[in-house]
């Protein structure tokens, strides 16, 4: 399978899609003014303690009050935020706390902390005091002392040679703790040194830029968005790396020829006329990716929800008809549709709690091929899910980690015009109201006559089809009634002018 990371880069906005075998599989986005905060370092004063809630609100300088939960401040919770696939038997478990929040905080108090989820709708951003720096190979934890190793490295040979090997060289520089990330599988001795000289440089920075930096200071930024993508993302199945921005092809070209030169000739410059992403055809499928609705080629198709608590997806067998019978046929549709969805969350980085309502199945054979089907091909999710049994009502509960917007929260806005209901009140519903207002308005107020001015389309109805309606309520309340189209009118609004 092959598979391509494009880097699309302008003035204001760069993009980074992963493609495999020709198909969009992830796509990341960072605009000039709004970077994502997941990583850095914050030199924070705590805003107010929450009793209550076991829970602070911390100033960091960002537009909103930032959240720090009694849990991310006495528990290594960091981790899998930043490097998912480090979840694994080595990795120090999370302990539950039980030490009030005012034991551990107090307004006024300054306190480093990293974000480790990005601000999200109203919500402010996610913080912890357990702080993790990544590299290329490595994830330094420099409040613990322990060796992790990712779990996604699965020869146990391998892996205990890969812990030996950190652990005598973290106790070279400040024996501190550290998970080895699965790009660690078969690197030599030397990178993993270079990498831990790479990350005690860094950490005796944020200690220093800690002690000296005023309060809403960032004391440690990441990476930008390309250079997280070369060290987050480049993995042996990766061919090529194409950059279409020649600035932005030095960069990588140095930052890889320092901490990475074996993967020097997987970078190559786009010179080609036609935009890079038009080429692959990533455009389209950022299009399809808005749509509620997702084909599939069997003639099935899927239709996805994002709500503000979960995400909901629906899987109909459309135009599928099948060969043998209507078991086989749900059978086949199902598999198919497992694979689409996991690519679907994937590519529109959807998280939180997900419901997926499979077509009914009978059989228990079936059921089990499916839900396997769907945890292999979640298994190259670099988020971390968990994926539950066949509900008894048939549904598949799992839930996706997610530190940033999903890619239509970032692409979009509320309709303006529903205001994110996703529907309209009908021409009718709208006539209705405005008839109950204007006999609310004449009660209340003295008026000779009286105009409304609506939508176009409202106004077209009430002067056609309510037409006796309104001649019978101009007599009843003894007023002329006029009504007025404006264009700048949604069809929800309309006012009702005394005259």
């Amino acid at each position: 399978m092959s598979e391509e990371i494009l880097v699309n880069v302008t003035p204001r906005e760069t993009r980074v899609a992963v493609v495999e075998s020709g198909m969009l599989q992830e796509l990341h986005i960072e605009r000039g003014w709004r970077r994502g905060v997941v990583g850095n370092l914050y030199k924070g004063k705590v805003q107010r303690v929450m009793p209550g809630m076991q829970a602070a609100f911390v100033d960091v300088g960002l537009e909103r009050a930032a959240f720090l939960h009694a849990n991310d401040i006495v528990r290594a919770a960091a981790v899998a935020a930043v490097d998912p696939e480090a979840a694994g038997d080595d990795v120090p478990a999370p302990a539950p706390s039980s030490v009030p929040i005012m034991d551990l905080l107090r307004d006024g108090q300054e306190v480093v902390v990293q974000v480790v989820k990005d601000p999200i709708g109203s919500k402010g951003a996610r913080l912890t005091t357990q702080v993790s720096i990544p590299s290329r190979y490595l994830v330094l934890l420099p409040q613990s002392r322990q060796i992790g190793v990712s779990a996604r490295i699965e020869d146990e040979a391998e892996r205990a040679r890969l812990k030996t090997l950190v652990s005598e060289l973290s106790a070279q520089h400040g024996g501190y703790g550290y998970i080895v990330r699965t790009n660690a599988e078969g690197q030599p001795a030397e990178a993993l040194a270079e990498d831990i000289a790479y990350l005690s440089r860094v950490w005796n920075a944020v200690e220093r830029r800690g002690r000296e930096a005023p309060v809403q200071t960032c004391i440690y930024e990441d990476l930008s968005l390309p250079l997280r993508s070369v060290r987050d993302l480049i993995r042996k199945d990766v061919d090529k790396v194409k950059v279409d921005s020649k600035e932005t092809y030095a960069q990588l070209q140095a930052f890889v020829a320092k901490y990475m030169p074996v993967l020097a000739e997987k970078i190559e410059l786009y010179t080609g006329d036609r935009p890079i992403f038009d080429l692959y055809g990533v455009e389209d499928e950022i299009g399809r990716a808005l749509d509620k609705e997702v084909p599939l080629k069997s003639g099935g198709y899927l239709v996805i929800d994002q709500t503000e608590s979960m995400t909901t997806v629906d899987v109909n067998t459309g135009s599928f008809l099948g060969q043998r019978n209507l078991e086989e046929t749900v059978y086949r549709t199902n598999l198919e549709a497992a694979q689409a969805v996991a690519r679907q969350l994937r590519l529109r980085n959807l998280g939180g709690i997900i419901i997926i309502d499979f077509i009914d199945m009978n059989d228990a054979e079936h059921k089990r091929q499916v839900l396997r089907t769907l945890e292999k091909s979640l298994a190259k999710d670099h988020a971390k899910t968990t994926v539950y049994d066949f509900s008894p009502l048939g549904l598949v509960e799992m839930t996706r980690k997610r530190t940033v917007e999903s890619l239509e929260r970032q692409l979009c806005e509320p309709c303006h015009e529903c205001g994110g209901r996703g529907t309209l009140k009908t021409t009718e519903t709208v006539t209705y109201e405005i008839f109950r207002e204007i006999t609310r308005a004449v009660r209340q107020f003295e008026a000779g006559r009286l105009l409304v001015i609506a939508s176009p389309k409202v106004v077209a109805r009430i002067t056609d089809e309510e037409s006796p309606a309104v001649a019978e309520l101009e007599e009843f309340l003894g007023k002329s009634i006029r009504f007025q189209a404006d264009e700048q009118y949604l069809q929800e609004q309309f006012d009702v002018v005394l005259l």
